[in-house]
């Protein structure tokens, strides 16, 4: 009996809908620093009651990254919530593929999908559990966004998790 679930179980832990996940073949890292905005993003608990949500990546002379995420509690005029961060480049080949660490963990964090002139990117990582639709601004053309979203679909995300953000008017 016990023999029978773990090899169930090893059935459906090897079993996925989610297709294997690549990164943008490359990213320069001098164009995507700056700030993004977050269009939507699968949430994380972290991210509970934020609205304004945004990220800065700023170069470290150690060739790191210091990450910034910031976001409003509740509302445009809520607390500032901050979460510092620092973040790698582990695929020198292509520096699409980061690890980013808050606190005391080191997360996956795979550029999907960018922008040719770097104003839209989209981050996830290996197993699809997390993913980011970020932009220069804080609203993307729906054009763009409906764009993405079909591409993000081929990929194999469940886009019923998918929530958009609110984001000021500029």
């Amino acid at each position: 009996m016990r023999r029978t679930f773990w090899l169930i179980s090893l059935l459906f832990i090897g079993t996925s809908s989610a297709k294997a996940l690549e990164t943008v073949p490359y990213v320069d890292l001098n164009q995507y620093l700056g700030t993004w905005y977050e269009i939507a993003s699968f949430p994380m608990f972290f991210q509970r009651g934020c609205v304004a949500t945004k990220a800065t990546y700023i170069a470290r002379e150690d060739g790191r990254i210091d990450v910034l995420n910031e976001c409003r509690k509740e509302s445009f005029n809520g607390p500032l919530k901050q979460a510092k961060g620092i973040a790698r480049v582990e695929d020198p080949k292509t520096n699409a593929k980061l690890k980013v660490k808050f606190f005391l963990f080191w997360g996956d964090y795979w550029i999907i999908d960018l922008d040719s002139e770097y104003q839209y990117a989209v981050v996830s990582e290996p197993r699809q559990k997390y993913l980011w639709i970020l932009s220069r601004r804080p609203i993307l053309d729906e054009k763009t966004y409906l764009s993405i979203l079909e591409r993000l679909k081929d990929k194999g995300f469940d886009l019923s998790k998918l929530k958009l953000t609110p984001q000021p008017l500029p």
